[in-house]
């Protein structure tokens, strides 16, 4: 699969014609289904939607809002036009898992689905509602509940859309840095056809490392940094505010709709963010970058769908394929995330913050520690669920934090580092 600007990350495919076709395909399966009877989840948003004119008004002007020039692909792929053809495909989507493609893998199948809708102006006042946000994670965790069942496993199989194919094995095994997926990953039997031991697909998902294939970076070096996730570098940013206008396409962040409001916020101004995403391939678990103690954690409820309004139709070059991927900045101020406070032992780290972001399809990001834990730089703090993931470090200002993003810019374009591995010194 090769990989540019609309694959970063691998969650959606690098061909926009295949994802047209992928979502005729999956509307005419919705829209075919002997039983249409819509799931509790997805009916609470559809009354959601009728019972309020504000809402119903918004999906209206949302659907209008996206403009025929840019739905009527080459190959006359029709796009979902209106609010009952969506509630069908969602209706379909999550009692699936997502099936692997050699083609284009369709990893956050939603968000595939939301594409248009999101980039317009009622679309981001429409996905940044809380009453509709409510009702979306009714939906992820429907689709949750059913990814974490034994009827999940079916996608684990051997076939070309099978997460277990040697193509796909493969392609895990390359993203991980090694040859073989059996020498990489923990499983509980070696026999392909019992799945490798998997008990569900969100089982495979937050599959881990066998002991020793991602050793702590300097584990006796308070001074070294750990990078918390498998992941790439998408931005550094020095000086952060306080509050800033996150809207604009600058995408600048901001503490207190980072951290929402949290009274420890003020402890930040003026210090050091790093940001970095997840692939679709990768290990999906979060680790200590430095060794301390617990002192807060909590999850925030957020959007799921958001997208910053200046990756939209409002973009002159039209919406952004990558918009999802343009938009970490902004998701971090907006979509749900869990926040992890940890006082390090080192004096010159001191109180630093873990944020976990979850992006598209994702509906749970667990906390797997406890406030008062002490941890050692790399030990598990938790793991995202059910698809794309963007995660923030954040640093007091006086913290003199060195980068080491093994030579790489941060950016869309790059690379993951290894978990536990360097990714900063202070001095």
């Amino acid at each position: 699969m090769t990989k540019h600007r609309f694959n970063v990350g691998k969650w959606l495919p690098s061909d926009q014609e295949f994802e047209n076709q992928w979502l005729k395909k999956v509307y005419k399966e919705a829209e075919s289904e002997e039983n249409q009877h819509l799931l509790p989840p997805v009916q609470a948003l559809k009354e959601l939607i009728e019972s309020d004119r504000y809402i119903w008004n918004l999906v209206h002007m949302m659907f209008a809002e996206i403009p025929v020039k840019d739905v009527n692909e080459p190959n006359g792929a029709p796009q979902v036009r209106d609010y009952e053809q969506l509630l069908l495909v969602i209706n379909r989507i999550i009692q699936r898992a997502p099936e692997f493609n050699t083609t284009g893998l369709v990893g956050t199948p939603l968000n595939a689905v939301l594409d248009y809708p999101m980039g317009t102006r009622a679309g981001y006042v429409l996905f940044n509602n809380p009453k509709v946000n409510e009702k979306f994670k009714g939906i992820l965790d429907y689709w949750g509940h059913y990814l974490q069942s034994e009827d999940s496993t079916y996608v684990l199989n051997t076939s070309d859309k099978g997460w277990l194919s040697p193509y796909a094995q493969k392609e895990m095994a390359e993203e991980a840095g090694g040859e073989n997926f059996l020498d990489i990953f923990n499983v509980r039997s070696r026999d392909v056809t019992q799945k490798y031991g998997f008990k569900s697909w969100d089982d495979f998902f937050t599959r881990t490392f066998k002991s020793g294939v991602r050793p702590v970076a300097g584990a006796d070096d308070e001074n070294v940094i750990a990078n918390a996730c498998e992941s790439a570098p998408y931005r550094i940013a020095h000086d952060v505010p306080m509050k800033a206008k996150f809207w604009i396409k600058g995408q600048p962040y901001s503490l207190i709709d980072l951290l929402h409001n949290d009274p420890w916020t003020s402890k930040f101004e003026g210090g050091t963010l790093y940001q970095a995403f997840l692939s679709a391939l990768s290990y999906h678990r979060w680790n200590s970058p430095v060794s301390g103690k617990i002192v807060k954690a909590y999850n925030l409820d957020g959007s799921y769908y958001g997208e910053a309004l200046s990756q939209g139709f409002e973009n002159p070059r039209g919406a952004d394929p990558v918009a999802a991927n343009d938009s970490q900045a902004f998701l971090t101020s907006t979509a749900t995330r869990a926040v992890i406070f940890i006082q390090a032992d080192n004096p010159k780290i001191g109180l630093m913050c873990f944020v976990a972001v979850g992006m598209g399809d994702v509906s749970n990001n667990e906390i797997t520690v406890r406030i008062g834990q002490h941890v050692k730089k790399g030990d598990q703090l938790g793991m995202f669920h059910f698809g794309g993931s963007t995660h923030v470090l954040l640093f007091r200002p006086g913290v003199n934090v060195m980068f080491d993003l093994h030579g790489q810019e941060p950016g869309l374009d790059t690379h993951n580092i290894k978990v536990r591995d360097i990714i900063a010194r202070v001095e």
